[in-house]
């Protein structure tokens, strides 16, 4: 039994997973999690992962959770390119310093302002108050901040002249709240030449490819849920948006 990686290209996690597999040539079988179905939360699949999220890898009779666990196991046991988890003590340190930042931060405040500009108009009954909205926002643009002023600098990339897994974790967060329609990169040029140099890295038709699911979504009604998965997912949506 080969690699297999369990997705919905719709979560930020599971793109920058899905990149990296792909960009680096990484023999996996892709299995569909429609996270909007409420699959994740199906016993079937809490056998390969008992946390019940994606994305979730399963290499015989291994399995893992949590993203940047899936990343660096995929670079070690295939042996990426050295530039994606540099083996320079001091350039690892800089993408480890990014991604243990970027999880309350970068992912946490473009989350937000996705789930209510795409997804509080489907689930909830009653409009959210603009407040939640411009609070929402003026905590992306404060941490948005931080990321050029930190962590991208005036470096073509977040570690240097290279793509890493610090530029493929934060470009697929960032392109949430782009989603929503909220661009993040406009009036922001440093951070939108940025984007374009990982475009360029990545591949451009991989990183739409990866990206189509959440900029044109097939079907993200509520009308074909049964009742108590959409009822699940509306209080996990008002749990994060607290």
């Amino acid at each position: 039994m080969g690699l297999e990686l369990y997705l919905d290209l719709v979560s930020q996690p599971c793109r920058s997973v899905y990149i990296f597999a792909k960009k680096n040539d990484i023999p996996f079988e892709f299995k569909y999690v429609p996270l909007f179905k409420g699959q994740h939360k199906a016993e079937e699949f809490a056998k390969v992962n008992v946390l019940r999220k994606v994305p979730a890898l399963k290499d015989a009779d291994f399995t893992l959770a949590e993203s940047i666990a899936i990343l660096l196991y995929l670079a070690r046991k295939f042996k990426t390119p050295d530039h994606w988890y540099p083996s320079d003590l001091q350039k690892r340190a800089r993408v480890d310093e990014y991604l243990s930042w970027q999880h309350m931060t970068i992912r946490l405040c473009g989350t937000k302002v996705y789930l209510i500009k795409a997804l509080a108009p489907i689930f909830l009954e009653e409009a959210l108050p603009p407040a939640k909205l411009n609070g929402a926002l003026e905590d992306l643009n404060g941490v948005l901040k931080q990321f050029e002023e930190k962590f991208l600098q005036d470096r073509p990339f977040i570690v240097g002249n290279e793509i890493s897994l610090a530029d493929l974790v934060a470009i697929v967060e960032l392109m949430q709240p782009v989603a929503a329609g909220c661009n993040v990169f406009e009036g922001r040029p440093k951070m939108a030449a940025w984007r374009r140099r990982v475009e360029e890295a990545v591949g451009k038709d991989l990183f739409l490819e990866a990206h189509e699911p959440l900029l044109k979504p097939k079907d993200t009604t509520t009308e074909s849920l049964p009742p108590e998965v959409k009822e699940q997912l509306k209080q996990n949506l008002l749990k994060y948006l607290k």
